[in-house]
């Protein structure tokens, strides 16, 4: 039954009494007026129905003087801030005498703004920590977000991470879909022998998505990005991308997903080592720095997920989690163009008390895909300069890579969480020098707290 005015008046008294109240009190102060009412429908002083329109009003009024104090114009229907900050503790060590340890304190920060407007839109932008890119003066680091401690605490940078305006006119009957121009978060679901998960594209992307019901899924992720824009060529350097990829749920314990991916490197030859980034190391270079092939690689990526109903000293349900994904670059055939990865986590962290523990092995030949999108963390030793890439002496990561990584993540509370990761690396295919042993260890210990 629909409150009159006067007990909607009476219920939002109420509302406002509990409020104050609240107020008094460090951790009831931080309750929302959600849970306040849920608490006084609980109580049976409100009724669901009467939740329900109250809630609508309160958030009414509430828009209403937000809009009236801040000067929010109508069209928009939402702000939302989000971010996290990590700190992280990193050894990297060789078991060649050649490559000194190395021990360092980091930390990435990240923070966001979503603006919700009326008529499917969105804008947003996000600002991270990082460093000046290795070679390159135009901004930081693509894949990474981690700025090290040192300098005698001298002020560190901040960069634009995320600038985009996205339209989702499409969501009714089982169809979603966007269209988002800027730079974003990757449209793509891939692994990070694809892309590390730092990196943010420019450019242009369309997602779509069919639900034929509840349990079965199919998705269309494209995209065009900048790499490299010229200002004295017409031959600018871009990456094109189209991804199909079904999920399905068989069972309430049982869940598989498959996709299949193509990307396309136009205009390679301009990718040099004094044009982009020179972040990561691996792909064969002449002697000029351009690559010596181009990067058209297919890439299928597969899992299956099983859920037990219950695991020693695991709060819920637990999932078991096989996953892979394979590589073939069509442009460098017979030179060294695979990829592979395969692995196996068990449970998974993000709310208070739970955890996860993964292994994967990772396996990326020098030319299965472009050395400046792959994990920014997987590398080991070079005694030598290799394939002329300048990038490619000492500990370097990228491709020619192959190894274990080791993961350890434990959910203090829903925003802090305990993580340790190990790898260990060595070359695949080795350039000639005095230093036969490439094995490397990389541990990194982390505290994140998202927000």
């Amino acid at each position: 039954m629909k409150m009159t005015k006067s007990q909607t008046n009476t219920k939002l008294a109420l509302l406002a009494g509990a409020t104050a109240l609240a107020a008094l009190a460090p951790q009831a102060h931080a309750q929302s007026s959600d849970a306040l009412i849920d608490k006084l429908v609980d109580k049976g002083i409100l009724t669901v129905s009467e939740a329900k329109d109250l809630r609508e009003e309160s958030d009414k009024d509430f828009k209403t003087a937000f809009q009236a104090k801040t000067g929010m114009p109508d069209w928009v229907t939402a702000y939302k801030i989000s971010g996290d900050v990590r700190g992280r503790f990193e050894d990297i060590n060789s078991d060649t005498h050649a490559q000194n340890t190395r021990d360092r304190f980091r930390y990435r920060l990240r923070a966001g703004l979503t603006i919700s407007l009326q008529n499917d839109l969105e804008a947003g932008f996000r600002l991270t920590s990082d460093e000046p890119a290795k070679g390159n003066t135009t901004g930081g680091d693509p894949i990474s977000g981690n700025t090290t401690m040192t300098g005698n605490a001298t002020k560190k940078f901040i960069y634009i991470d995320q600038v985009y305006g996205k339209w989702s006119p499409l969501h009714a009957d089982g169809w979603d879909g966007n269209v988002t121009f800027g730079k974003m978060e990757n449209p793509f679901v891939a692994s990070d022998i694809v892309f590390d998960p730092d990196y943010t594209p420019e450019g242009a992307a369309l997602q779509l998505g069919y639900a034929f019901n509840d349990k079965q899924s199919v998705r269309f992720n494209g995209g065009g990005f900048v790499l490299n824009e010229l200002s004295g060529s017409s031959y600018d350097s871009y990456m094109f991308g189209s991804q199909i990829r079904w999920d399905a749920k068989w069972t309430p314990k049982l869940a598989t997903s498959l996709g299949v991916s193509y990307f396309d490197l136009m205009n390679s030859a301009n990718l040099t080592t004094s044009a982009v980034p020179d972040s990561n190391a691996g792909n064969w270079r002449d002697g000029s720095g351009k690559l010596v092939t181009g990067f058209n690689p297919w890439v299928v990526d597969a899992a299956i997920t099983y859920t037990l109903d219950s695991f020693p000293l695991y709060n819920g349900a637990f999932p078991i989690k096989l996953a892979g994904d394979v590589v073939n670059n069509l442009s460098a055939s017979d030179k060294q163009n695979n990829a592979w990865s395969a692995g196996v986590t068990f449970g998974k962290s993000g709310k208070k008390g739970l955890w996860e523990v993964s292994y994967r092995y990772k396996y990326l030949e020098a030319n299965s895909w472009y050395e400046e999108l792959v994990d920014s963390d997987f590398g080991a030793f070079y005694g030598a300069y290799y394939h002329n890439s300048p990038g490619s002496l000492g500990y370097a990561t990228g491709t020619n890579i192959k190894g274990h990584a080791f993961k350890l993540v434990y959910s203090v509370t829903d925003s802090l969480s305990l993580a340790a990761t190990y790898y260990l690396t060595e070359l695949i295919d080795h350039p000639v020098s005095p230093y036969k042993n490439s094995d490397t260890g990389r541990l990194q210990v982390d505290a994140s707290l998202k927000f």
